[in-house]
């Protein structure tokens, strides 16, 4: 699926890419547990990328301009620290109207349009992150199950 990824990642909606997933997670017949898992945390993901990579304002973690979505990038957002960085880095944006917390250049920056954070937001606070308070933790468990998730999604991948 390694060709497969790169070309969906690269042009695919949400959907589709949402749909190769789960088919690709019934053929390897994982366990229910990792397919109930894995597909609402990659919309959650892929709710935000598609709309940054539509934009072409994508970025990594570290905040670094980067070309094109890939199966690699989605999975450096995968990590369930970086997941809520992400989520805040993308509510001070919609505040402010202005692409914030990246090294992307200020007139790319400033054409930034609002990103809608509702799967996002509800994905997370089901796995009691404080969507108030960016510096409260939340539960290691939540983190270690998204540990197992993002492995799924990478032999996937």
């Amino acid at each position: 699926m390694k060709q497969e990824s790169y070309n969906l990642f690269k042009s695919a909606d949400i959907q589709t890419i949402l749909e190769v997933l789960e088919t690709e997670l019934k053929s390897r017949n994982e366990s229910p547990f990792w397919r109930d898992k894995v597909v609402p945390f990659s919309e959650a993901i892929l709710s935000v990328l598609v709309p940054l990579r539509d934009a072409k304002m994508l970025f990594n973690p570290q905040g670094e301009a980067v070309n094109e979505l890939t199966p690699e990038l989605f999975l450096e957002w995968s990590d369930f620290v970086s997941l809520k960085t992400l989520a805040f880095s993308i509510q001070k944006s919609n505040e402010a109207g202005i692409l914030l917390r990246t090294k992307l250049d200020e007139s790319t920056s400033e054409n930034y349009k609002s990103i809608d954070l509702k799967i996002l937001g509800d994905y997370l606070a089901r796995y009691s992150v404080n969507l108030k308070d960016e510096f409260l933790d939340f539960p290691i468990s939540s983190y270690n199950l998204h540990q197992g998730v993002s492995n799924v999604i990478k032999s996937l991948l």
